[in-house]
C-alpha cells in the first residue's frame, strides 16, 4: 500500500479501506505519431492504388475491343455489298429500314418470348435447388454446388447435341411419356417452341441458381423463423420474406440469363424448326450464309439495343434498391 509524508516529514500510512489514487489512463482519441501508426496509414493508402493498377489493364483490353467491335458494327451497318458479296463501308441506310419488316420484327418479339419464358422457368427451377443447398445442405454445400456447376463445364454445344438426343422422337423422355398415357405417337417436342424453351433452360438455368444461392448464404435465417410466425404456411413465408429478402439475387440471375438466351442460335437450331427460329439464328444465316454482313449488323445493333434496354432497368432496379437499404 502507497505512503504519503505530512509536512513533519513523517510518513502517514492512508487509512483502511482508503482506494488509492489510480493514474488517468492514457487518452486514446489523440491519433498516433508513432512511426507504426504512419506505416498503417501509408499501407492503407497504397492498398487501393495497388487494386486500381491491377485492374487496369484487363479494364482496358475489355473496354477497348468492346469499343472498337461495336463501332465496326454499327459503320459496317451502314455499308453494303459488292457483286461478290463482300462487305463494303458506305452511308446506306438501307440495311436499317430493312428492319421494320414485319417478318423481321416477328422474330425478334418470338425471341423476346422465349428469353422471357425461360427466365421464368429458371426462376421457378433455380429457387427451390438454390434454397435447399443454402439452408439445407449443411457440410455438402460445396459438394452440391459443384455437382450442379462443374457438367457446365462441358461445350454448350456438346450438351445442347445430348438434350436433342433425349427430347427426340425416339429419346427416353417420349418413351416414359408414352408408357404412363401421357403422350401418343404423334407427339413431338422437338422442332417446336417447347424444345427451343427446354433447351434454353438446360442451358442457363446454372446462372439463375448461382446468385440465388449467394443471397440466400447471405440472408438472415431468423427473418424465416419471424415469417412463419407471422404468416404461418411456408408457402406465404416463401412468398412474403425469402423473395423480397433475394429479390436481388433473382434479379442478376435473370439478367445473366436473360442476355445469352435472348441471343442464342443453337437451341432454335438443334430443337426448333423454321417457325422456331430467333434473331441469333437471322444473324448467323446474313454472316455465313447469306453474305450479308451489312444486315447482320443490323441486326446485331437491334439485338444489341434490347439487350442495352434490359441492362439498363436492371441498373436502375439495383440503384434503388440500394437507395432504400442506405435509408
Amino acid at each position: 500500500m502507497a505512503t504519503r509524508s505530512n509536512r513533519t516529514g513523517t510518513a502517514v500510512r492512508p487509512p483502511q479501506g482508503a482506494a488509492e489514487p489510480k493514474t488517468p489512463p492514457p487518452d486514446r482519441t489523440r491519433p498516433e505519431s508513432t512511426p507504426r501508426a504512419h506505416t498503417r496509414t501509408r499501407t492503407r493508402t497504397r492498398q487501393p492504388r495497388l487494386w486500381t493498377w491491377l485492374l487496369l489493364p484487363g479494364t482496358l483490353w475489355m473496354t477497348g475491343f468492346l469499343v472498337v467491335s461495336l463501332l465496326l458494327v454499327a459503320t459496317l451497318a451502314l455499308g453494303t455489298t459488292d457483286p461478290l458479296g463482300n462487305p463494303r463501308f458506305g452511308l446506306n441506310f438501307a440495311n436499317l429500314t430493312a428492319l421494320a419488316d414485319p417478318a423481321y420484327r416477328t422474330v425478334l418479339l418470338r425471341s423476346l418470348g422465349y428469353a422471357l419464358i425461360t427466365c421464368l422457368i429458371s426462376l421457378a427451377v433455380a429457387y427451390p435447388v438454390a434454397y435447399a443447398i443454402a439452408l439445407r445442405g449443411g457440410r455438402f454445400k460445396n459438394v452440391l454446388i459443384a455437382a450442379i456447376v462443374v457438367p457446365f463445364f462441358a461445350n454448350y454445344l456438346v450438351r445442347m447435341y445430348g438434350w436433342s438426343v433425349v427430347l427426340s422422337d425416339d429419346g427416353p423422355l417420349l418413351k416414359a411419356l408414352r408408357a404412363i398415357g401421357l403422350a401418343d405417337d404423334g407427339t413431338k417436342i422437338l422442332q417446336t417452341g417447347v424444345g427451343v424453351i427446354a433447351g434454353l433452360v438446360y442451358g442457363f438455368v446454372v446462372f439463375m441458381i448461382i446468385p440465388l444461392y449467394a443471397a440466400m448464404e447471405r440472408m438472415d435465417t431468423s427473418l424465416i423463423e419471424a415469417g412463419r410466425d407471422l404468416y404461418g404456411g411456408p408457402l406465404r413465408t416463401f412468398l412474403f420474406v425469402t423473395v423480397p429478402a433475394t429479390r436481388q439475387g433473382a434479379a442478376a440471375g435473370c439478367v445473366l440469363v436473360f442476355l445469352p438466351a435472348m441471343g442464342d442460335f443453337v437451341s432454335a437450331q438443334l430443337m426448333g424448326g423454321p417457325d422456331q427460329i430467333m434473331i441469333g439464328n437471322l444473324i448467323q444465316d446474313k454472316f455465313f450464309q447469306g453474305q450479308n454482313w451489312p444486315l447482320g449488323s443490323a441486326l446485331t445493333m437491334l439485338l444489341m439495343a434490347v439487350l442495352f434496354l434490359g441492362m439498363l432497368g436492371y441498373l436502375r432496379r439495383t440503384r434503388k434498391d440500394e437507395a432504400e437499404a442506405a435509408r
